[in-house]
Order: structure tokens, then sequence, then C-alpha cells
């Protein structure tokens, strides 16, 4: 089995919108992509210590009619562009389609994406680190077992604020989610180490 397939390596699980990137109103434009600052830097500390890293994105635009797939399809190209500048890459990008009201599996916080992140890459999700900014991501954590982290960037100082969920730790963006995870990591590396 391949390193990058093995159940041991640890994934962190993304959320774009407004956690990566600067939150807009059904993002269509990929020139309208900005990330925020640090997003490379911190990815890139989290890619070189081992973890995978994946995209799990809600796109009801899709089904809404706002755009279609090959938009967003060009809006990931450019994500992983502006990230590859910086020596990052991406395990995969998953998205959900689908409207609020459709049925399916795959929309946050169901367990869909997941599903196939683990299907791809085989990891543990409850060896996963989820972050994201609205209580859908924070849901989707609890639902695979993974530690969830809420960032105050997009809708997270709202999501903080009306107390709509109940992640692990709540961090200031991106950036200060790295940090959190690799003290985290390292804490049960020491403990392990430490025992008997």
């Amino acid at each position: 089995m391949s390193p990058l397939t093995s159940p041991s390596r640890r994934f962190v699980l993304l959320d774009r919108d407004g956690t990566m990137n600067v939150e807009r109103h059904y993002l269509s434009d990929p020139d309208q992509l900005e990330l925020f600052p640090g997003v490379g830097r911190a990815l890139r500390r989290l890619q070189d210590q081992g973890f995978g890293l994946a995209v799990l994105t809600n796109q009801s635009g899709i089904a809404r009619g706002y755009f279609d797939i090959a938009t967003v399809a060009r809006i990931h190209q450019r994500l992983q562009a502006m990230l590859g500048a910086e020596g990052v890459r991406l395990d995969g990008i998953y998205l959900c389609p689908h409207g609020p009201d459709e049925d399916c599996a795959c929309r946050k916080p169901r367990t869909g994406l997941v599903d196939q992140a683990v299907a791809e890459h085989g990891f543990d999700p409850r060896r996963a680190f989820v972050v994201g900014d609205k209580a859908v991501d924070i849901d989707l954590g609890h639902a695979v077992g993974a530690t969830p982290l809420l960032v105050r960037t997009g809708w997270g100082a709202k999501a903080e604020r009306e107390a709509s969920c109940a992640p692990a730790v709540v961090v200031d963006d991106l950036a200060a989610a790295a940090d959190w995870i690799e003290r985290s990591v390292g804490t049960e590396k020491n403990q392990e180490i430490g025992s008997p």
C-alpha cells in the first residue's frame, strides 16, 4: 500500500468558501477567488508534516442554476494553481452539486464527501481534522468522528456568537487552525512516547 493511501496517514478536511478563501455570494468567477492571508503557508506546513489535504465543499449554486459544473472546475483549477505556487498539492476536491431540498448523501453535514475521500485515500476519518466556518462543517466532523475546528473567517464568527455548533476549538483563521493541529498532534506523540 502506498503511503498516500495508508490508513495511518492523517487528513485535514477543509471547507472552501469562508475558510480557505474570502466568502463571495455564490462565487462563480475564478478571477474573484481570493485566498485568506497565510492559507498557502499554513497548508504547506501541514503537508510537510505528512498530512493529506482535501477540500469538501457544498456548491448548491449548481442546482440553483447560478453556474455550472464547468465553472466550478475552473475555480478549482485556479485554487490549485494558487496553492501550487506556494508548494501545496491538494489530495482531492470533493463537491456536492445538490440543493438543500434534494435528498442526497453528499451535502454537508451528511458524510458522503468524507466517504468519497476515504474510498480514494484509505484514511481513518476518526483521526482526521475538519476545518470550516459553518455549523454544517462542525456537524460533519462530529458525524465521522473527526476533530472539528471552527474558524472565525467567513460565517465562523456568526456561528460562534450564535453557539450553533460544538467545535473542539474555535480559532481565528486557517493559519491558527494549522497551529492548533500541529500542537495537538505533537501532544499526542509526546503522550505515546511517555506511555509505559
